[in-house]
């Protein structure tokens, strides 16, 4: 996707609305309220915040201002300030404008008193609550899904990546279309045009429409280039592992740590959004292919899961899950449990994990919670501690899917022996007077292929290896 493919009516820029009111603008992000920018928050200058928090019946207040700390460090991490926080307990949601009439004037109240220039929701707003709230307030009204979204169009590097964000931030914003009353846009003149045309939203609405369509399609490809890829892959007979979790749990670090992959290491949220395979090497003399994939984070944005889908089948297909979780965190046990919502989402519930606990350099966080959950292990990517723990880990996890094999080989087939050798992981060998008895863990599809020369096939087939 070329700039030249982002013309004309295809431009980001064409999404904003450039003729609003500017009596009643305030300077700030994407909306009525906004300026010109493609983006949903302005970078120009650094945006004074206004986080809005609130729990529902049965819900819990520390959970709650937990859910703020993150939304704030989000916030930073999209480039602007929270200056101010208000909670507001309620039964539910209010629909006109989810706080409430009486709850919004106060937070306009706060607002104008600290002169902030957006007001960002916890959770996420229906199109006419936000349209309602940004008129009571007077400046824009965001939800958590906008500042995520903003922030991966800032880290998104490569075509897929930036096609999925796109993708993502127009499926966001097409619900969301808006324009002043009355403004109509004349159709040109002629036979067939006569009449009162149409309004500028329905030009603005097909418009993202087709752009849309376009990604949707341009990343239908990517999925066949990736599906080749991965049956490409599967004919190695090499295993597929993912390092999943929380952002900024240290996964990259720990990927880079493992196969010296060179990923990019920053510490702030989702500074790494593309996925990254490099081949793995284990003590047992298996070889793996690890990938790096996105992190996760409360409250994931459906958008971005559907966005992200071609992504995240790395995940659903892999043999293998590294599920890192950063050991010194405030709350491991909430991201556990986010990074475990999302996998059920993708449809990667069921695949097999491995729970690793990184950063154990910075206190013992991480050795308490390896020791509360069975088979874990505790990491420090920075350090290398427990790393040739972890691969010899990840090595018994991977040998556990293959089968073990008796197979007696005639001396004068050398490529089958070869092939053995190739595709398994050969125990033991003897010399007998017929051929070479070998002992070796094997693939089931390289079971079939070999099942001319098995010693003892019905006990070999469908035993899985302890």
């Amino acid at each position: 996707m070329t700039d030249d493919d982002r013309t004309g009516d295809d431009r980001v820029d064409d999404w904003v609305d450039d003729d609003l009111d500017a009596e009643e603008s305030h300077r700030g992000a994407f909306g009525d309220f906004g300026g010109a920018s493609g983006g949903l928050i302005e970078r120009t200058f650094r945006e004074r915040i206004v986080l809005v928090g609130v729990t529902r019946e049965g819900g819990d207040a520390d959970d709650t201002d937990a859910s703020l700390d993150e939304l704030a460090l989000l916030v930073d991490t999209a480039g602007a300030d929270a200056i101010e926080r208000v909670h507001q307990n309620r039964l539910s949601p209010d629909p006109a404008t989810f706080v409430g009439s009486g709850k919004a004037k106060e937070i306009k109240a706060i607002a104008e008193a600290i002169d902030c220039d957006t007001v960002v929701f916890d959770d996420e707003l229906t199109p006419a609550q936000q349209f309602n709230l940004e008129k009571i307030l007077g400046r824009s009204a965001l939800d958590r899904t906008a500042v995520i979204l903003d922030i991966f169009a800032q880290n998104a590097s490569t075509l897929e990546g930036k096609a999925q964000v796109e993708l993502a931030q127009l499926r966001y914003r097409l619900p969301r279309l808006r324009r002043a009353a009355g403004n109509l846009s004349q159709q040109g003149g002629g036979i067939g045009t006569r009449g009162p045309g149409e309004t500028q939203l329905e030009v603005d609405r097909r418009r993202l429409v087709r752009r849309v369509h376009k990604l949707e399609a341009d990343l239908r490809k990517v999925q066949s280039h990736r599906q080749t890829q991965s049956k490409a892959r599967s004919r190695t007979r090499n295993r597929a592992v993912a390092l999943v979790g929380y952002t900024n749990a240290g996964k990259s670090s720990l990927l880079n740590r493992l196969t010296d992959a060179d990923v990019l290491v920053e510490d702030r949220l989702f500074a790494t959004l593309d996925a990254t395979t490099r081949k793995l090497a284990l003590p047992g003399g298996e070889t793996v292919f690890a990938t790096d994939t996105v992190g996760f984070v409360r409250k994931l944005p459906h958008q971005l899961v559907t966005a992200f889908k071609t992504t995240l089948d790395v995940v659903r297909d892999a043999d293998l899950l590294i599920h890192v979780v950063d050991g010194s965190g405030p709350d491991p046990e909430g991201s556990i449990a986010a990074v475990q919502e999302v996998l059920e989402e993708i449809g990667a519930g069921d695949v097999r994990q491995l729970m690793v606990f990184n950063k154990s350099d910075q206190g013992d966080g991480a050795a308490r919670l390896a020791e509360r959950y069975e088979g874990s292990i505790a990491v420090s990517a920075h350090s290398g501690h427990n790393i040739d723990l972890l691969l010899a880990t990840i090595g018994d996890r991977v040998r556990s899917m293959t089968e073990l094999a008796e197979l007696l080989v005639p001396w004068d087939r050398g490529d089958v022996l070869a092939s053995v050798h190739r595709e398994g992981q050969v125990l033991s060998e003897a010399a007998e007077e017929n051929g070479m008895r070998i002992k070796a863990r094997l693939e089931p599809a390289s079971l079939g292929a070999l099942k001319d020369y098995l010693v003892d096939r019905p006990a070999v087939e469908g035993t899985a290896a302890p």
